[in-house]
């Protein structure tokens, strides 16, 4: 049995993007954590949060409910906060992850990667999916803590952009808007992970976050196929490999 380290911005994150992996590697006898940077402060305010609670208590909560689901055996948050969108104003904000001091956060998440002996980490590519300061600071913080901690397989999870339009014209969507200069092309993902039998999971989890992701989303609004073919397939980039079916656990 290996020890899987998933390591994410928000919450959320950890299903649409390594969802189905996770829940395998927990099928086939492996131990899965979930490492958080942020407890998604930034994130859209439902109209049903109680007198006193906090957006980023709710989605703690649907966080432990998602992971449940995805069969991971421990969650941690770094405790920084989210940066908001690239250009916002909560970027420059004290505590966000975005001017987190990236020798230091590595270290936390070191630290838990020594604890968890962990053989395998994912994180985001250098461009974060999508350009969002807080994957774009995954990134960084995660492949310097595989450094510091000497994790011998790092996976940086990245979207396929072509799947996900292809995804958008089949559900008569349009065209999503493009990822921009920075974007990592396709051609340097070498790891495709096939997850289709996890999708009903992978889409409980996605609604177990139903403070950001709603009914009418786009993640769930997808009919069966559509669905299918947007995240049936899990894609990363394992640095010096080359293509694999599987992750290396």
């Amino acid at each position: 049995m290996a020890t899987l380290v998933t390591f994410h911005a928000h919450p959320d994150d950890e299903c649409i993007v390594t969802g189905g992996v996770m829940r395998k590697a927990h099928d086939e006898g492996h131990r899965v954590v979930l490492v958080v940077a942020t407890r998604g402060e930034a994130g859209e305010v439902p109209d049903d949060l109680a007198e006193g609670e906090e957006l980023w208590q709710r989605r703690v909560v649907e966080t432990h409910a998602s992971a449940d689901l995805l069969g991971v055996a421990r969650v941690e948050f770094l405790g920084y906060r989210d940066s908001g969108m690239m250009g916002d104003e909560l970027n420059d904000q004290p505590g966000s992850f975005w001017t987190a001091d990236v020798e230091e956060a590595a270290q936390k998440l070191a630290a838990i990667l020594r604890e968890e002996d962990a053989r395998v980490l994912t994180t985001y590519d250098s461009f974060g999916g999508y350009g969002h300061p807080d994957h774009i600071q995954v990134h960084r913080v995660g492949m310097r803590a595989a450094e510091i901690a000497g994790t011998p397989v790092v996976y940086q999870a990245i979207v396929r952009e072509s799947k996900f339009r292809e995804a958008f014209r089949m559900g008569g969507i349009g065209e999503p808007p493009p990822l921009g200069d920075g974007a990592v092309p396709e051609s340097e993902i070498n790891v495709g992970v096939d997850v289709t039998e996890y999708l009903g999971l992978k889409r409980k989890a996605m609604r177990a976050h139903a403070s950001q992701i709603t009914e009418e989303s786009f993640f769930l609004a997808l009919d069966e196929p559509t669905f299918a073919h947007a995240f049936g397939t899990e894609t990363f980039i394992r640095a010096g490999h080359g293509p694999a079916t599987s992750l290396d656990l």
